[in-house]
């Protein structure tokens, strides 16, 4: 079946049936290709499902595009996006809600101090027993703070709502040195460094504070109550 999908919900449904229509694809074929179930590749054409990195970069893949591509990160917003939501309000996140949230990304930015002063660089990253597990190149100037504390920062921003998250950590950085445990999370990580190869030294940061906030705007599509929260 190769037909628009009329009732298709959501940007990144959209997006999905227009790349895959224009490769000339049937839902099982990019189900084949993805090693998925036609029927959840309908689902997230349909229903508007987010799915996870994993799943999306796997879904690129098959459709021979890229997560940016079928997020909307290439697409040009339209004027006046950015501006602040009506009867929006700042919730502060538990810990346990900002870890869920980190789980839930894979791409974060690093924040640590060099030589020449403050210095942030995007990384994509994945959660291994609580730690935070990204991989660089060897002359990185991250690998030089080794055995000192750092920021890493995950968002999600949704700019046509005017709404989002963030979680902040602080932690101790290290280089993962043991061959074993290099090999082991090189193979955990769900994709490669997106800034291509020769990253493959393996850095772990384990959490010592964890903050979260999120923007609420009410009557936004996806926004559950949270009469519970700060105003």
């Amino acid at each position: 079946m190769t037909g628009a999908t009329p009732h298709a919900r959501g940007d990144i449904g959209r997006r999905v049936v227009a790349r895959r229509e224009a490769l000339g694809l049937t839902r099982e074929e990019v189900a084949e290709r993805a090693g998925s179930a036609p029927s959840y590749i309908q689902y997230v054409e349909e229903r508007g499902a987010t799915p996870g990195v994993a799943f999306m970069a796997r879904l690129a893949n098959a459709l021979e595009c890229t997560v940016q591509d079928l997020t909307g990160y290439t697409a040009e917003l339209p004027d006046d996006v950015g501006r602040a939501g009506r009867d929006a309000r700042l919730v502060e996140l538990d810990e346990p809600e900002s870890r869920r949230l980190l789980g839930t990304h894979g791409v974060g930015r690093i924040v640590f101090t060099t030589e020449e002063g403050p210095a942030a660089f995007p990384v994509n990253y994945q959660i291994e027993h609580g730690e935070i597990v990204f991989m660089t190149a060897p002359g990185a100037a991250v690998v030089r703070t080794t055995g000192t504390e750092i920021a890493f920062e995950a968002d999600h921003v949704d700019e046509a709502f005017s709404q989002g998250w963030s979680v902040l950590v602080v932690g101790q950085v290290r280089r993962v040195t043991e061959a074993f445990a290099t090999r082991r999370l090189q193979n955990a990580m769900s994709t490669g460094p997106w800034a291509g190869e020769g990253r493959d030294v393996v850095m772990a940061l384990a959490p010592r504070r964890v903050t979260g906030r999120r923007i609420v705007v009410e009557g936004a599509p996806g926004v559950e109550s949270h009469s519970d929260g700060p105003a």
